[in-house]
């Protein structure tokens, strides 16, 4: 860890170190340009990572440290989910639409469709083998992972970045930065619900969702805030400053803790005080431009994927979240 004379670009020093611990690097000395989402098989600890900037997807094996498969011949990837019941990665390709089905032990072609433009962000219900991503400029496309086919679209207001699906009821939250909006989806009946409209607060790209508490997550760039909702109501239950330029956004149920990765270079971790109440634990930097991250809720771990810079070669780092 650096000394924590470092601070960012508001001048807040860095801060809570014993939340948040550096366990491993894995260095990726291939891999230029932009990195976008990553997705993991917990089974294997397979990660998988889309280099948006390489046109391609890296294939990590996290306990032997290494990179072990390039998946090449993309187009901007940008979502990336593995998908348990067929072991299969799923890749929705921002540059073309096309979403592919790969086989994760061959890695060979198995089905694609066809968005026709910026495929993004994915989520994967695994017991009901099912596919949420958003695409083009505005909607949201809902496909059966054992027949490989679209079941339903629901259109937005403009691009959908982060977005969030409860398990049961199918509600589908998603942020909407063009039109400064969180839609509110019905994922049953395939329409909109309402909207929330997001005053004063700009660029709202990652969201995370606590499904016990109702709560809903969300960070915005413009400026760099966290924004804490009942996802029910759309009440706001807090606002907090955090890292600048955030992609990635978790929650840790386990540890009751908020995860924010910003391209500010930082780490900021958030404790639940109260049913309503929470503070900054932790602001820690990690890299200049290290915004995309996952969690991994089974053992409180963090990959965080660090990409090509002057004097920086693109890696993984996977943290210890305490």
């Amino acid at each position: 860890m650096l000394s924590t004379v470092l601070s960012d670009c508001n001048g807040q020093k860095e801060f809570g170190n014993k939340y948040v611990s550096l366990q491993k690097t894995i260095e990726l000395p291939d891999v230029n340009g932009r990195i976008d989402h990553l997705a993991i098989d917990e089974f294997r600890h397979i990660a998988y990572m889309a280099a948006l900037g390489n046109n391609t997807v890296e294939v990590i094996d996290l306990p032997a440290g290494k990179d072990i498969r390039t998946i090449k011949n993309l187009h901007e990837p940008q979502g990336v989910e593995y998908l348990s019941f067929s072991h299969s990665i799923f890749v929705a390709n921002g540059g073309t639409g096309i979403c592919n089905f790969l086989d994760a032990t061959t890695f060979q072609p198995k089905a694609a469709l066809d968005f026709k433009d910026d495929a993004d962000d994915v989520r994967y219900l695994s017991n009901d083998k099912t596919i949420y991503v958003g695409f083009g400029n505005g909607g949201i496309a809902i496909i059966n992972e054992e027949t490989k086919s679209e079941i339903g679209k629901i259109p937005l207001k403009g691009h959908p970045e982060g977005f969030q699906v409860d398990a049961k009821s199918k509600r589908i939250w998603v942020n909407v930065p063009t039109a400064n909006l969180i839609e509110v989806l019905d994922g049953k009946n395939l329409k909109e619900i309402t909207q929330w409209k997001t005053d004063g607060l700009n660029a709202n790209f990652p969201m995370a969702y606590d499904s016990v508490r109702h709560r809903l997550f969300v960070c915005f760039r413009s400026p760099a805030r966290l924004l804490i909702l009942d996802s029910e109501t759309g009440q706001h239950i807090a606002s907090l400053p955090c890292a600048g330029d955030a992609d990635d956004l978790f929650y840790d149920a386990g540890i009751k803790k908020i995860i924010v990765t910003g391209g500010s270079g930082y780490i900021d971790i958030f404790s639940q005080d109260s049913e309503n109440a929470w503070s900054q634990a932790a602001h820690v930097f990690s890299a200049k431009g290290a915004r995309t991250s996952l969690l991994i809720p089974a053992t409180h771990e963090l990959l965080l994927a660090v990409p090509r810079k002057a004097g920086q070669t693109a890696a993984l780092r996977i943290y210890k979240l305490f």
